[in-house]
């Protein structure tokens, strides 16, 4: 049975989110859960949700990494805090993964310090996952574990990416892009021509330049950025769609709309929320760090977490560590 430690005092809800969604993803995907936080905190919320023979654990932890803490210092300072111990629960192969919905930064910090780093990995990134306009799936990468890259770390994230795409979606050639001002070889930056060039020579099924509007046209699957721009665009397609969402909502509720068909309004609204709802895809995985980490939003949900554990049992099954050390190397991608 796959094992997930599950920092259960991450969220901004927490433990609530983390305990219900554990409590979902055991009775759902057959997968054990160590749940990771203050036992007095966790347990009565746990007492709630009948499910006295579920395969869930509490492993105390007696620290709380909250999202005001600095990453660095928290990672030196609190030691004991529930991120540490479900870090060190995956490194001591007491857990297949780890999930946390905590400070981003800091979750990031611990996981490469305490896990360390795969043999062929120089920079670990964050897989940011996201719905398409053709009804699939896309994956951007790097979002923000590194703010500064060179030619061959964006070559790594895009094999990992490629091995993480197929392990988790299904496609065994999925296509690969380079986030750049523009399609042509010449457009872009330094950095993006020479990513660009060292593409066309790796055994990924590169496809070429994509610009930013390309994010969910689904041309690709796979996208590959440095840390900064990544970032940038990944939250500015969140405000967009939290302020679109929001207008549309306004105007589904509107009495001009209510008069001339609502009820059909509303139904296509729900539709279009349920395909676009960040919840259905859990997080964003850490990619090249030894073991799993799946790292979600603070304000994730129950279904948020469940989906979460999903993707890093999902990654565990598919030994994902393994097939990025054996293609990283295979291919002799780095510089």
């Amino acid at each position: 049975m796959i094992t997930i430690a599950v920092d259960a005092m991450g969220g901004d809800h927490a433990p609530r989110p983390e305990v219900e969604g554990s409590v979902l993803a055991a009775r759902e995907f057959g997968v054990r859960i160590l749940l990771v936080g203050q036992p007095n905190v966790i347990r009565p919320e746990l007492a709630k949700h009948a499910a006295p023979n579920l395969p869930i654990e509490i492993v105390a932890a007696s620290d709380v990494i909250t999202m005001e803490d600095h990453p660095a210092q928290a990672f030196r300072r609190k030691k004991d805090s529930s991120v540490h111990v479900a870090a060190r629960l995956v490194r001591e192969a007491k857990a297949d993964g780890m999930v946390s919905a905590g400070n981003t930064g800091a979750v990031m910090t611990v996981a490469k310090f305490l896990l360390g780093t795969l043999e062929s990995v120089d920079r670990v990134a964050l897989a940011a996952p996201f719905p398409n306009a053709k009804g699939g799936v896309s994956v951007l990468l790097d979002v923000g574990a590194n703010v500064d890259s060179r030619p061959e770390h964006l070559v790594q994230f895009a094999v990992m990416g490629e091995v993480y795409y197929r392990a988790t979606f299904g496609n065994k050639r999925p296509r690969v892009g380079l986030l750049s001002v523009g399609e042509e070889e010449i457009k872009g930056n330094e950095l993006t021509r020479e990513v660009y060039t060292r593409l066309k020579k790796s055994p990924v099924h590169f496809v070429g330049n994509v610009e930013g509007g390309d994010l969910f046209s689904g041309a690709v699957d796979v996208i590959v950025s440095d840390g900064f721009v990544g970032n940038i665009a990944l939250k500015i397609c969140e405000g967009l769609a939290f302020q679109i969402f929001g207008l549309l909502k306004k105007s589904i509720n509107s009495s001009l709309v209510s008069q001339i068909g609502g009820v059909l309004s509303k139904g296509a609204f729900k539709a279009l929320s349920k395909t676009i709802d960040y919840t259905e895809y859990g997080g964003a995985p850490l990619l090249g760090v030894r073991g799993v980490c799946v790292i979600g939003h603070g304000r994730s949900n129950a279904n948020a977490v469940k989906n979460a554990i999903r993707v890093a049992a999902g990654l565990a099954r598919a030994r994902m560590n393994e097939k990025i050390e054996q293609e990283l190397s295979a291919a002799a991608v780095l510089a």
